[in-house]
């Protein structure tokens, strides 16, 4: 039976909490891994031969199919639940990683670090994490999702030196390793810890109301065709073409450009992989504050206004990146700029589309931002490293990156997203997917 008072303020503990932490730690393995093609590439590109190039292929596809498999697992959600869809994804993650092992041609490496390991973190992406807070939370959504999105960073924090002290030497192959044992020690704690609803611990969502009705059932199966159906709906609002253009310079300025390549670049400038990882490291540091912050203001002012300041401030770090030099000061101060601003931008995206949406197609046309969002990143982990081999230095690919941001900025400033969505929009939005 649910919780006569409704209001989990009135009981000591809410299964809400465990469930954000353990989706935290899901989200977390699941960003380790995109991370990890970053600090194999120089000991691929030693080991194995291949060109930088090449490597650069099989991140980029991996995160644009982070992205891509983000609206249907959305949708897969809806239909085989939350806990069955996190637990796919961490079998795949693990069991594809750790069959890499024993790659030896770049095929081997694009199946699986790219196709199948791409398939797998994107069920347990940050679409994930927009469906547990709609689920579980009524209140303080901003908080909680900003805490789950500051896990990507806290996965840069905790794998990145570890596993750059795992490749001393030139091996890759303890890398492989680590991620897969990783994901497969967190599929029983998911298994046991995380209930699908709710209502199975005999709760309402956190801050939700007694008196609050029930969301109306969906009047159709959940299938992986409603995800299309919302990306038709969503198509039609001015605001998706904002938040996805928006969001694929977010992609393009973070992981699959600073994620995937700074520890080359400084390696490029004489600095050691596992200072360079330590970089990293503190970059996420300072993104777990961030973005949690982040979250705290996107409950309390204009999402819009946040996203005009948080890409203004990460196109000015990264048009100056190029031409700092890149001692211990220098490096430190950028780390500690870019890095609060590192994805502190997902938690005001999360609520525009939830806003624009509804509560039930939100998460799903988030999933597709997303989408765009990793496109942006694979277009600067693969473009990134073409501009390296052909000119023989990364500064034209930061430059044009910060330009991006920049852009992205004043679009929020003074274009689309000066504009409210309607309550008549969401309503629409809702009743056309219930």
């Amino acid at each position: 039976m649910i919780n006569p008072h409704g209001d989990p303020r009135a009981r000591r503990y809410h299964p809400a909490m465990l469930v954000i932490g353990v989706t935290f730690f899901a989200l977390l393995f699941s960003a380790g891994l995109r991370s990890a093609p970053g600090v194999m590439m120089l000991p691929l590109e030693m080991s194995l031969g291949w060109d930088r190039a090449t490597i650069s292929f099989s991140a980029a596809l991996g995160i644009f199919l982070y992205g891509l498999v983000g609206p249907f697992a959305a949708a897969l959600m809806l239909s085989v639940g939350i806990k069955r869809t996190m637990l796919a994804g961490l079998a795949l993650m693990a069991a594809s990683t750790f069959a890499s092992q024993w790659m030896t041609m770049p095929w081997h490496y694009v199946l699986s670090w790219g196709v199948l390991s791409g398939i797998g973190s994107g069920a347990v992406a940050s679409v994930l994490g927009a469906a547990v807070v709609n689920r579980w939370f009524a209140t303080r959504q901003g908080l909680a999702m900003g805490l789950l999105s500051a896990s990507t960073a806290t996965g840069a924090l905790v794998f990145l030196p570890f596993l750059a002290w795992l490749t001393e030497g030139g091996a890759w192959k303890p890398v492989a390793l680590a991620v897969s044992l990783g994901c497969a020690a967190l599929i029983p704690v998911v298994a046991i810890l995380v209930p699908e609803h709710p209502e199975h611990r005999g709760v309402r969502r956190f801050g939700e109301a007694a008196d609050t009705p029930p969301p109306p059932p969906l009047k159709q199966a959940a299938t992986p065709w409603l995800a299309i159906e919302a990306l038709i709906r969503a198509a039609h609002q001015p605001v998706f073409w904002l938040l996805a253009g928006t969001f694929f310079v977010c992609g393009l300025t973070t992981n699959g450009l600073v994620g995937t390549h700074m520890i080359a670049f400084c390696g490029d400038h004489g600095i050691e992989q596992v200072a360079a990882a330590g970089l990293l490291s503190l970059m996420g540091f300072f993104d777990l504050i961030g973005t949690t912050a982040s979250g705290w203001l996107t409950d309390r002012y204009n999402p819009r206004r946040l996203l005009a300041v948080y890409y203004g401030l990460r196109g000015l770090s990264l048009l100056a990146l190029p031409f700092i030099d890149f001692g211990p000061v220098s490096l430190t101060i950028f780390a500690v700029f870019y890095g609060l601003d590192w994805i502190a931008t997902v938690p005001p995206t999360v609520k525009l589309a939830n806003q624009s949406f509804g509560e039930r197609d939100g998460p799903i046309v988030f999933g597709w931002v997303l989408v765009a969002h990793q496109m942006g990143a694979a277009v600067a982990a693969y473009g990134a490293g073409v501009i390296r081999e052909e000119v023989g230095t990364y500064t034209p690919a930061f430059v044009l990156a910060g330009v991006f941001a920049v852009i992205a900025s004043l679009v929020f400033l003074f274009g689309l997203g000066r504009r409210e969505p309607s309550r008549n929009t969401e309503s629409t939005m809702v009743e056309a997917v219930a």
